[in-house]
């Protein structure tokens, strides 16, 4: 590993690793429940206060000023990094047929492992809660990201995804820290079944993560998911921000985890490449290919993967 990479995983451990959290206990939100838009619990007094720079936001600016410097943070979509079809098997298999973390009694802990394939069989309705603390002009400018992003992922996975205004079952909630400590009772209004150590993680980000998704399929394992709740922070500058949203939203439709040989990728912790490539774009259009069935293990899934492959070339 040369120096310069091995500062950059320094820099990455210590401040910014983003990850995502997935299979966790809880059930989807039951028939007749609807989920009402709600913005932060602060009182008004604290809002102004809240507006302004924090230490949080001034260290992750350090974060993404260090990725950029350091060549990071790349956002041209893997332009010029040559990959083969084995390289996309494996990292499809690293990346969609296994989890970060994995929770035991209750608590998030250890590493995931080895998993089966998960993805939403129903339409993914994107909806964006923002707290009062991120003024009208960053909301327009996420909420029109997160917009022109959902398209791209429909067309990625010919598969329903879109931005809704209200009512949606992959909730993007953008707060402040103090606006999250507060969001418990939110959180359970959105998915009254959110498990508390679901609730603790996205409610207290610490600053070794910038970001996280909690995916939820009803029943558990072999079941599609139903709902999800990805937790970006409003300190985040527009280069980090933008790499969340795309990272978590992806990670949430079914790419559970990250690979060191994945490349190029943004599911890949080394944070080369700030946005979905269009190798991503691949592993997402496998993900959602009617062959491959919710709850495949590796074995069963790489050989379809790979005629999914050959079709996608000669067709």
């Amino acid at each position: 590993m040369s120096a310069h990479r091995t500062r950059l995983r320094r820099v990455l451990c210590m401040a910014a690793a983003c990850v995502g959290l997935f299979g966790l206990t809880g059930n989807a939100m039951q028939p007749g429940q609807t989920a009402t838009r709600s913005s932060s619990s602060l009182p008004k007094s604290q809002v102004a206060s809240a507006r302004k720079a924090s230490p949080l936001q001034a260290h992750y600016a350090r974060v993404q000023n260090d990725f950029v410097r350091a060549g990071y943070l790349r956002t041209d979509r893997g332009k010029n990094v040559r990959y083969d079809r084995l390289d996309v098997i494996n990292n499809f298999t690293a990346i969609a047929l296994a989890t970060e973390y994995d929770q035991r009694g209750g608590r998030l802990g250890g590493r995931g492992g080895a998993s089966t394939l998960k993805r939403w069989e129903g339409p993914v309705r994107v909806s964006v809660e923002f707290g009062d603390s991120v003024p009208a002009a960053q909301r327009k400018k996420d909420t029109q990201n997160l917009g022109a992003y959902t398209k791209r992922l429909a067309g990625a996975t010919r598969h329903s995804v879109s931005l809704s205004k209200r009512g949606g079952n992959f909730h993007v909630l953008i707060l402040n820290e103090a606006e999250r400590a507060a969001y418990g009772p939110r959180l359970k209004q959105l998915v009254p079944t959110l498990s508390q150590a679901s609730i603790r993680h996205l409610t207290k980000i610490p600053r070794s993560q910038l970001c996280l998704v909690i995916a939820i399929a009803p029943g558990g394992e072999g079941n599609p998911y139903r709902q999800a709740i990805a937790m970006i922070p409003a300190e985040l500058p527009d280069l980090l921000r933008l790499s969340c949203i795309h990272e978590e939203v992806a990670q949430g439709l079914g790419l559970p985890n990250d690979s060191p040989k994945a490349r190029p990728s943004l599911f890949n912790d080394d944070k080369e490449f700030a946005l979905l490539t269009q190798h991503d774009e691949t592993l997402l259009r496998i993900l959602y290919d009617p062959r491959l069935k919710v709850g495949m293990n590796a074995k069963q899934a790489r050989p379809i993967v790979d005629r999914i492959l050959w079709d996608m070339k000669h067709n």
